[in-house]
Order: structure tokens, then C-alpha cells, then sequence
């Protein structure tokens, strides 16, 4: 794939250098009867308790952080411009409409020409966040590369080789870089082949008959197949390890009376260490899953659009995707480790033992972990296990329960995430810097603006007050998801954590009921029934 999108940009890859490292030896598997889908959301683990309704936050202002990459403009030593220039004034943009010198609404022709640098503009970097993560409703991201390039052509006269020299000099760096933010933070819209071509041919226009230029655009090309690469790769690397979970699981059924010689416990019996693995595997997931990800999961239709296959092509949230999945997984993950001993005691011992990675899933910040586990441990098949808990010391299970309780719009967790954040802003180490947040509940407050927002006012212009909002919480997802993971990998560990099998529903029913018996007359129908298709398909 390298070759071709070096081909594609008329580039080429340095011979010499370290291969390309690739961050894959934690990629998930989950079964998929076990899966959350994208609609199913908004009913997932988040409900399993009645509680508010989620509110969404009041609108941000612009100017907060976002998102940003170093300019050109000390490379190419061209004279400084405001990069930041935020231009307010209603008649020099026609289609354009603000309040309070914030950008609320405007028309798509609008806001795509506000957008492209002049000689004497640069969009502010908020402004070019925002519209590249939230245009895409409106347009396919090709469609505004070819737009943008368009415009820059244009008005530089780059198609015309007689074109001012000095005008294109002052004006080629802000091009490069707007084009820089573009491949940088979303650089998966480069993997069409169309976005390549438009990319292509403006950077070719801009590079001719200046070497500084033809530089700093050729470490751009370059930069980006290297980011496309790794992706690839690393979807590669996750086909891999699906199929050896597979064929895993497929040798536990052949061989049932395997899956009481392994267990977590046996591998490694420190809690904390578990913690950080786990935190190595969601600080991985999370690193892969792009920015417009949160965009596309909820992508429908522009009514004004007349293209009925509009977003046909769109690339799916495949990275998100697998992430929710990797939460269902250590979800049934805790529950199959719970049910599997035969011994009271010693499912007590593997329930206190996850309690414990919980607690240090929470002083890591890694809410997500902690929240699958608390997840796990409430299945039903696990909670009936009465005479398990009570041997069971639940003491730091219900802070823990307490910490991530649903009720008012998961107040408890919020706070503590809020906490877990400033902790972050103000870190001395790089392990203060951990915030990984509970993910069903970021893509549902994700959800809730976008079904509770309009995308268009009355007039049919873009209501730009409601993608401001989301690219704050975007913008906040693009902090966490850039943190390394400070502690040191196990790789046992971790190829049990993303490779044990898992049992699905009726097989955790089974062995909980085998565990301890049915204390009902619906649970002996459901036991009967559940051993009678077992022995069937023996």
C-alpha cells in the first residue's frame, strides 16, 4: 500500500531507516453474537440502571484548545502572518453569520471558501478542525479537497504559469499548511484514491520551481503514507489475532476440560499488573480511531442532498467499532473467569482478584477497564452466584460500584473524570497523564447532540453552534488518545487478555448453574434447555 500512495503523490519512501513500528501486539477479538453495534448503543451496559437523562453541555467558546500542528512559516522563513487570525466581519464573508464574534450558521459554499488561505488570511486552527471533522455530513471528503483545491488554484492563478512569483511565495506556505492539519488529523481520508489525486496535483503546482517548497511538501507526502501504513498494518496484524483466538476457541470446544488448566490468575496474580496491561490494550485501540470516526458512526443522509448514495462509500468506523467491541469482550472476559472454577473458594478468590484490577484500573484513570469489569461482574450469570459472594469481602466493589453509579447522568464518574483531567493538564509523569474515559458513554453524550441538534437551520444553512460542540468533545478525545503508555508490556499477559476464549451467554448460564444450582422454576427450565442443546450439538 506504501508504494501505491507514494506513486499516487509522485514521492518517494527513504531506503535507509528504522521499519515502521507498529503498535499491534494488543488487538482485540470478540465474538461476535457478544457485540455492541453502533445502534445498539444507546440500550448497551450504560442503562443497565435507571438514571437521568443526559445533558448536554452549554456551547464552548472557539477559542479553546484544539487540535494543532506546527506551522510551515519557520521552515520556509517567508515573514510571519497571524496564524490564528479569526476574521469576524460579516460583509468581507458573505453567507457567513456570527454572534458575539463566534461563527454560528453559514451556507456550505460559505464556509468551504472560509476555509481556504488568502495572502493576507489564515482560517483559525479551531475553525479548520471543526469543519474538516464535521463537513463531511455535507460533503464527501473528496469532494471538499477537490473544492479546496479549486479555490487555492484559483485565487494563487497556480494553473497559470506566468503566475506573480511573489504572490504565490507569500501565499504557498499557508496552503501547505492547511494541507498539513488535513493529513495529519484525519489523515484516513487520504486512504481514497481520490483524495490522493486532488492532494497530488496541488502540492505538484505548489512544489514547481521552488525547492524549499518541493522539501516541505515531500516531508509531508511522506509522513502521511507512513501514518496509512501503520494503519494498515495494524488491520493486518488484528486479522492475525482474530484467527488465533478462533482457532482458540474452536480447541476449547473440542476439548472443554482444557479451560480448567489456564486461567488469568495462573498467568499473573498482581492486580496491578493486570491494570497496566489493560491499559497498554485501551491506550492502543484508542490511538487508532480517528477523529471523523465519531462523525460517520451517526452519518445519515443531507436532506438537501439529491445524491441518494451520498454516503454509500463512506469509511466506516471500523476502529470505534472495535473498540466498543474490546469492552464487550473483557466484560465477558471477567464473567467466563469468574464461572469457570468448579470450587466456591476459588471463585471467590478470582472475583476478589478482579475487584482489585478494578481499583487500580481507577487509580490509573482507566475508566473504561474499570467500567467492563464492573460490567462483567454484574451479568446475571455472575450476580446470582449468591453463596460465591458471600465469601466474597464487597466493600471496595461498592465504592467502586458507587464511583461509575448512573444515576444523575453519571454525576460520580464525571466528577472523577473531571478530576482524572485536570490531573492530566498538570502532570509530572507520564503516567499522571492516563485519562481513558468510559467509551460507551463518550459515544453516547456523542449520540444525544447530535439527534438533539438540528445540522441545518430554516434558512438551510449550517448550524456551526452545534459542530462547535462536538469538536470540543472531539477535540478532548485527541488529548487522551495521544498519551503513551509509561508501564512496561507483558506479552503473556497480554496474549491471554485479547486470545482466551470467552463463553458466550447460555455457556456463562450453564457453568453458573452447574455452580451453583437453579433456585427456581424458571431457572431449571432454563438449565434443562441449556443442557439438552449442549448435548445435542455433542
Amino acid at each position: 500500500m506504501a508504494k501505491f500512495l507514494a506513486e499516487l503523490l509522485g514521492c518517494t519512501l527513504p531506503d535507509k531507516g528504522a521499519p515502521f513500528e507498529v503498535r499491534c501486539s494488543s488487538v482485540l477479538l470478540c465474538q461476535s453474537s457478544d457485540v455492541l453495534t453502533i445502534s445498539d448503543r444507546c440500550s448497551s451496559v450504560v442503562q443497565r440502571r435507571k438514571g437521568s437523562g443526559f445533558i448536554i453541555p452549554s456551547l464552548w467558546q472557539p477559542e479553546d484548545n484544539m487540535p494543532q500542528t506546527p506551522p510551515f512559516t519557520g521552515q520556509l522563513n517567508t515573514g510571519g502572518y497571524n496564524k490564528n487570525l479569526y476574521q469576524t466581519k460579516e460583509e468581507n464573508y458573505p453567507g457567513l453569520y456570527y454572534h458575539d464574534n463566534n461563527l454560528v450558521s453559514g451556507s456550505l459554499e460559505a464556509l468551504i471558501h472560509h476555509l481556504v488561505p488568502t495572502v493576507d488570511y489564515y482560517p483559525d486552527r479551531t475553525y479548520i478542525f471543526t469543519f474538516l471533522l464535521s463537513s463531511r455530513l455535507f460533503i464527501h471528503p473528496y469532494e471538499l479537497m477537490s473544492r479546496v483545491c479549486h479555490l487555492c488554484m484559483e485565487q494563487q492563478r497556480l494553473s497559470d504559469p506566468q503566475a506573480d512569483k511573489m504572490r504565490v511565495r507569500k501565499n504557498a506556505p499557508k496552503i501547505l499548511q492547511l494541507l498539513t492539519e488535513w493529513t495529519e488529523t484525519f489523515p484516513y481520508d487520504f486512504r481514497d484514491e481520490r483524495m490522493m489525486r486532488s492532494l497530488k496535483e496541488l502540492t505538484h503546482r505548489l512544489a514547481s520551481g521552488d525547492e524549499v517548497y518541493r522539501k516541505a511538501v515531500g516531508q509531508m507526502s511522506q509522513g502521511l503514507i507512513r501514518r496509512l501504513t501503520v494503519l494498515s498494518q495494524y488491520e493486518e496484524a488484528l486479522v492475525k489475532i482474530n484467527a488465533t483466538a478462533a482457532e482458540r476457541l474452536s480447541a476449547l470446544k473440542a476439548k472443554p476440560q482444557a479451560a480448567a488448566q489456564r486461567d488469568l490468575l495462573s498467568i499473573c496474580n498482581d492486580p496491578f499488573t493486570v491494570a497496566q496491561q489493560l491499559t497498554h490494550i485501551e491506550l492502543e485501540r484508542l490511538s487508532y480511531i480517528g477523529p471523523e470516526e465519531f462523525v460517520q458512526a451517526f452519518v445519515q443522509k443531507d436532506p438537501l442532498d439529491n445524491d441518494k448514495s451520498c454516503f454509500s462509500d463512506h469509511k466506516k468506523a471500523s476502529n470505534l467499532e472495535a473498540y466498543v467491541e474490546w469492552f464487550n469482550r473483557l466484560s465477558y472476559l471477567v464473567a467466563t473467569e469468574i464461572c469457570m472454577p468448579v470450587k466456591k473458594k476459588q471463585r471467590a478468590r478470582v472475583m476478589e482478584f478482579f475487584i482489585d484490577v478494578a481499583r487500580e484500573c481507577f487509580n490509573i484513570g482507566n475508566f473504561n477497564s474499570l467500567m467492563a469489569i464492573i460490567s462483567g461482574m454484574n451479568m446475571s450469570p455472575v450476580s446470582r452466584l449468591k453463596k460465591t459472594w458471600s465469601k466474597v469481602k464487597t466493600a471496595k466493589f461498592d465504592i467502586l460500584e458507587h464511583q461509575m453509579d448512573p444515576s444523575s447522568n453519571f454525576y460520580n464518574y464525571r466528577t472523577s473524570l473531571r478530576g482524572a483531567t485536570q490531573r492530566s493538564i498538570t502532570a509530572n509523569s507520564s503516567r499522571e497523564k492516563i485519562v481513558i474515559p468510559f467509551f460507551s458513554l463518550l459515544i453516547k453524550d456523542i449520540y444525544f447532540l447530535n439527534e438533539g441538534c438540528v445540522n441545518r437551520r430554516q434558512n438551510g444553512h449550517i448550524n456551526f453552534e452545534k459542530f462547535w460542540e462536538l469538536a470540543k468533545q472531539v477535540s478532548e478525545f485527541m488529548t487522551w488518545k495521544k498519551v503513551e503508555c509509561p508501564f512496561e508490556k507483558d506479552r503473556k499477559i497480554l496474549q491471554y487478555l485479547l486470545t482466551a476464549p470467552v463463553f458466550s451467554e447460555d455457556a456463562l448460564y450453564l457453568a453458573s448453574y452447574e455452580s451453583e444450582g437453579p433456585e427456581n422454576h424458571m431457572e431449571k427450565d432454563r438449565w434443562k434447555s441449556l443442557r439438552s442443546n449442549l448435548l445435542s450439538r455433542v
